[in-house]
């Protein structure tokens, strides 16, 4: 957390990840938001352990494993420096939960104007249906995976807005979204094309996200990347942003997930 010497602005970033990434499928149990989306995203289907609660953690867990077994969802903990209670990633680990998805949270507190686009090149604004279908076949995604990422934006309390960038025969080659709130600004969903990578389209698209954040109020940027991925951190660098904090997932392991 020390990357940017500012626990609280920090807190205030992992608040508005949590908030824009709010699914319909959600419970609260003993100070654990329990999430259940059968969406691609790990952040909408798994615990977010946001505070205490009165109960052991063993206790907590054997009233959260149900929901995922009714779901049809393996079980996941999302492991970060605000996790309640304290030595909650030590719990999991002696109770055999692997650490799966080593992830950065980067933020920005400021970054530069949109580039001009290549010749012939445009951005397509997209509403949150649309967007979900065209993420979808980009990644391969299952069809059920795209009707709950769709309906997940859908009912989202943050607001979306999501662009395409479009090349010279009309073709979406990248796409990504931004969420709003209040100063708060998070970059979700940015994906290139295969054959289109390394030509910094993700990096003008991204500059266009955050002008639309921009012209809304939003003065700070916060993103979540995997942590081995250093082509899109290069990227993200030179938008300005930098590592705030990590965080991670625990889950049974196959041999424990039945239990």
């Amino acid at each position: 957390m020390e990357a940017l010497g500012d626990a609280t602005l920090l807190a205030r970033v992992e608040d508005a990840g949590i908030n824009a990434s709010a699914p319909p499928e959600q419970l609260w149990v003993d100070g654990w938001l329990v999430r259940f989306s059968p969406g691609k995203a790990k952040r909408a289907r798994c615990i977010q352990a946001v505070a205490p609660g009165r109960l052991p953690v063993a206790d907590k867990l054997a009233r959260c494993r149900p929901v995922y077994a009714a779901a049809g969802l393996r079980p996941y903990v999302r492991i970060t420096p605000f996790s309640e209670p304290p030595g909650l990633d030590v719990d999991l680990e002696r109770l055999g939960w692997e650490r799966v998805d080593d992830t950065r949270v980067m933020v920005s507190p400021a970054w530069p104007a949109p580039e001009p686009l290549p010749d012939g090149f445009h951005l397509d604004p997209v509403e949150g249906h649309g967007f979900a279908a065209w993420i979808a076949a980009a990644r391969g995604s299952s069809a059920a995976e795209e009707a709950a990422h769709a309906r997940r934006l859908a009912a989202s309390p943050v607001p979306y807005r999501a662009l395409l960038l479009r090349d010279r025969m009309g073709r979406a080659v990248a796409g990504g979204q931004v969420a709003i709130e209040g100063d708060m600004a998070g970059l979700y969903d940015v994906f290139s094309l295969e054959g289109e990578r390394g030509r910094g389209l993700a990096r003008l698209l991204c500059a266009a996200l955050l002008e639309l954040a921009r012209r809304s109020g939003a003065t700070t940027a916060y993103l979540q990347v995997d942590a081995g991925n250093e082509v899109a951190r290069r990227v993200y660098r030179r938008l300005g942003f930098v590592d705030a904090y990590a965080y991670h997932y625990r889950a049974p392991s196959a041999e424990g997930a039945a239990a």
